[in-house]
């Protein structure tokens, strides 16, 4: 439906745009999650009674080792079975949570995922032509992938981690309050330590994983337009090239992410030192109050197991806040390609254009992609209903463009495009393109059936109509001689049949289209010649009172054309038939001679 390489430039990678804030990542998240409160309410109940039944081995443990009599030689192995039978089943019971909790964790994260790939497609289908011009396939593939995959790997593994640690944090704290409020103050040195030290590293941590999505998003781009171009390469021999540049967009990427793994990995590391620093200083305050009198044995094991429990889970936030980084790195390039503002709403009031008669005026239209940068100059054309208008003019004068314009990708920044009398910004963008076939040098067949491929534009086709219309596209015999003839599956972009091939196959869809126009865009470069005058000719009876648009560069395919437009530099230069261009000698008339003498 366009060529980038014709139309708009490429531009900068949203890489380099201000980034969002991490506060509305987790809002959007948490918007998603909401979806399904029920669960994520069944999760949290679930969380809170593993992790408690979890948090009374420690005070059980304790029990158990007071029970033994230490320095008496006295043990009431009765209570020491009792707080360990206790132990073992409160443990079974936090296990068998626990991995109901896991598996609930695993749907919901599918169905969040399930929902924000929708929104993102949605999006893609809804985005405007010139959003596919300035950005990069593969990047765009890589979000949908590897950023929403991130995401997910977050939200199945990463928020449970979180919300256990936060209630065995806050549960083995209120523990070691009741067990000894005075040993507590240990914390009150080793935590501000840990918070500041964990703020300062994710501060430099953070940058880092967002440049490293953005990064294997070039990378994906690059490997997606070598790989689709690889027989242009392999013709200039061009591969050793091609490597090199993979090389230096392979080192980029993997710098990025030594990067951000290398700094990411020092946060756990630095915050378990200060935790172990805090265990140790536990250990010789504890022995002191033991030796006075202040604690029991058991009450010290109970206190030291709570400690582990208590800086164990802030050590793990640590090793995970490099994964979330990650995580919101990549949901912050999925939520700014569904932020994206999409194909302009049609004008309030629009109309539906119905019983198309053909009749199209182009009135001192003006259009540039870029600002400052005209394409087309007061252009100016009228094509009757029925008629055959050819667009000639050489690389580069606009005549892509022109269609565009018509098919209202792009609005003209000045003048007027009008069908049936009626300008197209007031008709409904939907009624106008379907009034259009389009036929492109640039096939394109999905992976389905010859039968689903060619009745893709026209819910309901019958295997008459669909064979008809292959028949006038010359391709019907070469779809019987298929092993499974109109049922053969394709292979992706019909990757299992020649360029030629395709060319008729989607000649033949649309041919098949109830439109009242058709537009051919080189349509016809990839067939021989003499297949072409036969389509031309079948297509001209099949489009009988149609109005047809063709860009040629073959002017022999376009002789009886009841107009042919001429285009230099945006403008129409030249109009008429080709007798009458022909006796004016002028730049058709030189085009005409510089192919055929």
């Amino acid at each position: 439906m366009h060529n980038p390489s014709k139309s708009a430039p490429k531009v900068p990678q949203e890489g380099a745009k201000k980034p969002r804030f991490k506060k509305q990542v987790l809002i959007r998240l948490w918007g998603y999650l909401y979806r399904h409160k029920w669960m994520v309410f069944a999760a949290l109940f679930l969380t809170i009674i593993s992790n408690l039944f979890a948090l009374l081995g420690p005070y059980l443990s304790g029990k158990a080792i007071d029970a033994i009599g230490l320095g008496t030689g006295k043990v009431r192995f009765d209570i020491v079975f009792f707080y360990c039978g206790l132990m073992a089943a409160f443990y079974a019971a936090s296990a068998a949570l626990s991995y109901v909790l896991s598996v609930l964790m695993i749907k919901l994260s599918q169905k969040v995922i399930f929902r924000m790939r929708k929104d993102l497609f949605d999006k893609l289908s809804s985005l405007p032509v010139g959003y596919f011009d300035t950005h990069q396939t593969g990047d765009i593939i890589s979000r949908m992938s590897y950023d929403i995959d991130t995401v997910n790997a977050s939200l199945s593994n990463d928020l449970l981690q979180i919300a256990t640690s936060a209630i065995t944090v806050l549960g083995s704290l209120g523990m070691m309050v009741l067990i000894s409020p005075v040993l507590v103050l240990v914390f009150a040195v080793t935590i501000p330590i840990s918070i500041v030290l964990t703020k300062y590293m994710t501060g430099r941590v953070k940058p880092l994983f967002r440049r490293r999505s953005a990064m294997l998003g070039e990378l994906n781009g690059f490997v997606e337009e070598t790989v689709s171009g690889q027989k242009t390469v392999k013709a200039y021999h061009q591969e050793d090239t091609f490597v090199k540049r993979f090389d230096e967009k392979n080192r980029q990427a993997v710098d990025a992410y030594y990067d951000a793994d290398y700094y990411g990995s020092m946060v756990g590391p630095s915050v378990n030192f200060v935790n172990n620093l805090s265990l140790a200083l536990i250990s010789v305050f504890g022995a002191m109050m033991y030796l006075f009198g202040g604690l029991t044995i058991g009450n010290l094991s109970s206190f030291v197991q709570y400690s582990r429990k208590f800086s164990g889970p802030i050590n793990e936030m640590a090793n995970i806040i490099s994964e979330l980084q990650s995580a919101c790195a990549a949901a912050e390039r999925v939520f700014r390609l569904i932020d994206e503002e999409p194909e302009p709403a049609d004008t309030p009031g629009a109309i539906t254009l119905t019983d198309v008669q053909g009749d199209v005026q182009v009135e001192h239209v003006s259009f540039g992609y870029l600002p400052g940068k005209t394409i087309l100059h007061d252009l100016t054309l009228h094509a009757k209903p029925g008629s055959m208008v050819a667009i000639v003019g050489p690389t580069g004068a606009g005549k892509t463009t022109l269609i565009n314009l018509l098919m209202r990708f792009y609005d003209p920044d000045k003048g007027v495009i009008a069908v049936d009398g009626s300008p197209a910004l007031t008709l409904t963008r939907d009624s106008l393109r379907r009034a259009y076939a389009m036929v492109l040098q640039d096939t394109w067949l999905f992976h389905g059936t010859v039968f689903e491929n060619l009745a893709y534009g026209k819910e309901g086709a019958t295997i008459e109509e669909v064979s008809a219309a292959a028949k006038a596209a010359r391709v019907h015999t070469f779809i019987q001689g298929l092993p499974q003839g109109y049922d053969t599956v394709l292979g992706e972009d019909g990757v299992s049949i020649s360029q030629g091939q395709k060319q008729l196959l989607t000649i033949a869809r649309a041919m098949l289209l109830d439109a009242n126009m058709l537009i051919l865009d080189e349509a016809t470069s990839n067939v021989d010649t003499r297949t072409e005058k036969e389509i031309q000719s079948a297509m001209r009876d099949l489009m009988k009172d149609k109005t047809c648009f063709v860009i040629a560069h073959r002017l022999s395919t376009i002789q009886n054309a009841d107009m042919i437009l001429v285009v230099m530099n945006g403008e129409v230069v030249e109009q008429g038939t080709h007798g009458e261009l022909l006796q004016k000698g002028g730049v058709y008339a030189g085009l005409y001679r510089s192919q055929f003498q």
